[in-house]
């Protein structure tokens, strides 16, 4: 029994025996705990002196093998319950071309090796992108669904949870893009006679990365709108998918809304030239969009007001520009008028899209998802530039994100945000980035808004630091040991599966991230024990009056954060190094 109850309470290597004299020290202050999973909790609080860490481990075993310790099935089983509802399901993003341009899955062996280790390392799922350029190459309405049902069966197969995108953009151009998969072909061939059904920078530059919202409800597309081809393809991945959606193995349908999947403007691409951390551009000028502004001017008693010319260029800063400089366009009437038509567009896109998402998948036990973008440059500024030139009209007055996590709301939609793993210490001091404000705020506003709200890590990391930052949001206040948190993400995807990833010591690291945010709990298959689960998708509440969007706007204190995650990873091995070569360098 005592042998039972050192495994069932520790963890191999270094940790293990830090936690094991931990115990020791316990038992030495807290006589009365005798039950290992009660000793847990005041580990978790941190309530015992760490100077006292010096017993040797055969002396906790001793401890534990005395007559005097208790059962442990009810304390251990009532203590399990409780930390569960801490329990953040954690998923993991598979390699951008897991499907190859020919529609085939060329990875198999690799994959199947692949999501074993993944789930060994206790994650619940993983997340794909179901590409529109792959499945509806060969012509409109002709969809071939055969290579991603052998990927979804080889995920069943492995124990895991899938979350899927539907991509409606090219992959290549974004940061961390490895492949290109370019829209369908015969999308393109109707942009080289009508280019404008690309989104549009003041130059005239087409970006032909998705189409443009100004073509939502245009037939241009062999007598089919852009959301009824959006719509077509969700609906034939239902009938398609049958047999996965009842089987519970898709519990979440991600619906893209633009650049990378995100509800944004292709404000900042790198294939036209943008560097980090450059403002960007509107992305305004194709035909369709110039001649809504110039109606809603028009409307509005202003014909005379025309769109931004003096916003400047991609790599600009906020005061090298007219626009966004000291008193600039941006705090003017016409300024106020375009910046909230702009963003009420991008508002309007998605409410669109995930109502058609809505009917499509309507009665299936999946949620909807829809991911907004983590904008930190320029966020500490007073214009917050490249936010504005991606539609997110957020500045020191105003919210420009709550409006869109009400929008989801009558959805019944997850919030999906980036840039979890970002600190402030990390970033370039005079690009004036705030991603650990931002993201606190953005949480803080979809968690008003009684969203469930999920996150990713925008870049790819490896280290103690950038999952603790994670860990942090994703539990701002910690953990309860007495039940559910007041604040918790509903979920984490980590971005993304790869080689290095599954390197010996990184993923040693990534299983003690999964560990945590699991609130130190073994993997639970059970959704319903952590609260998380997925009844049929109910019908879209009416739609949002405009008026009751934008009184989303006005701001709120957000929401108080921890100044760290209360259960965090410690690579001992990492100091270790650290340490050792900074003796090294004091020598040389």
């Amino acid at each position: 029994m005592a042998s039972n109850l050192i495994l069932y309470s520790t963890q191999g290597g270094l940790g293990a025996k830090v936690r094991l004299q931990v115990y020791s020290s316990i038992f030495q202050q807290f006589p009365g705990i005798r039950n290992v999973k009660r000793i847990e909790a005041v580990w978790q609080t941190g309530s015992f002196n760490s100077a006292d860490i010096s017993k040797s481990l055969k002396a906790v075993a001793s401890k534990f093998s005395t007559a005097e310790i208790l059962p442990k099935a009810p304390f251990a089983e009532t203590y399990n319950q409780r930390m569960l509802a801490n329990y953040v399901p954690v998923y993991v993003m598979l390699p951008l071309g897991v499907i190859s341009n020919e529609n085939v899955f060329e990875t198999k062996t690799v994959m199947e090796k692949q999501l074993k280790e993944l789930r060994e390392a206790g994650v619940d799922g993983v997340m794909v992108d179901v590409w529109w350029g792959i499945v509806e190459s060969k012509g409109p309405k002709q969809y071939d669904w055969s290579a991603y049902k052998s990927l979804f069966e080889l995920v069943q197969e492995s124990g895991l949870k899938l979350q899927a995108i539907m991509s409606f953009h090219k992959c290549g151009g974004n940061v961390g893009d490895e492949v290109t998969i370019p829209l369908p072909k015969w999308v393109l061939e109707i942009g080289e006679t009508d280019p404008d059904i690309f989104y549009t920078n003041l130059k005239g530059n087409r970006n032909e990365e998705c189409l443009t919202l100004g073509v939502d409800n245009q037939p241009l597309f062999h007598g089919r709108t852009a959301i009824q081809m959006y719509s077509d393809y969700m609906k034939s991945f239902r009938e398609n998918m049958s047999d996965f959606l009842e089987a519970g193995l898709i519990i979440d349908i991600e619906v893209g809304l633009g650049p990378a999947g995100e509800l944004r403007y292709p404000s900042y691409p790198s294939s036209q030239g943008w560097v980090f951390p450059g403002i960007g551009e509107f992305q305004c000028y194709d035909k369709y969009l110039k001649a809504e502004f110039k109606e809603a001017a028009t409307n509005a008693g202003q014909p005379e007001w025309e769109l931004p010319d003096n916003a400047g260029e991609y790599n600009d800063t906020p005061g090298s520009t007219e626009f966004f400089g000291l008193n600039g366009t941006y705090l003017t009437e016409q300024g106020k008028f375009f910046l909230t038509w702009y963003s009420n567009k991008l508002i309007n896109h998605g409410d669109e899209i995930l109502d058609e998402a809505n009917k499509a998948f309507l009665g299936c036990k999946v949620k909807l998802a829809a991911k907004v973008a983590g904008i930190h440059w320029w966020y500490k500024s007073d214009s917050h530039a490249a936010e504005l030139t991606s539609g997110y009209y957020n500045l020191k007055d105003r919210d420009g994100y709550r409006p869109i996590a009400r929008m989801l709301s009558r959805h019944h939609a997850i919030f999906n945000f980036t840039c979890l793993e970002m600190r402030n210490s990390e970033q370039r001091a005079d690009a004036k980035c705030g991603p650990q404000e931002l993201v606190q705020q953005v949480l803080s506003g979809g968690w008003r808004e009684q969203l469930e709200v999920a996150g990713e890590n925008a870049l790819s990391r490896y280290d103690c630091y950038g999952y603790n930052q994670m860990l942090l949001n994703a539990r701002p206040n910690g953990v309860n040991s007495e039940g559910v948190p007041k604040l918790m993400m509903f979920g984490i995807t980590y971005l993304r599966l790869s080689d290095e990833l599954l390197k010996e010591n990184n993923f040693k690291i990534f299983k003690e991230f999964v560990k945590k945010m699991h609130a130190d709990q073994d993997y639970c298959p059970d959704l319903g024990k952590y609260n998380h689960e997925i009844g049929p998708l109910e019908r879209s509440k009416p739609k949002i009056s405009m008026e009751d969007l934008l009184e989303a706007t006005k701001p709120m204190e957000p929401f108080p954060w921890g100044k760290e995650a209360d259960m965090k990873i410690d690579d001992f091995e990492g100091v270790l190094a650290n340490l050792v070569r900074k003796l090294f360098s004091m020598f040389k």
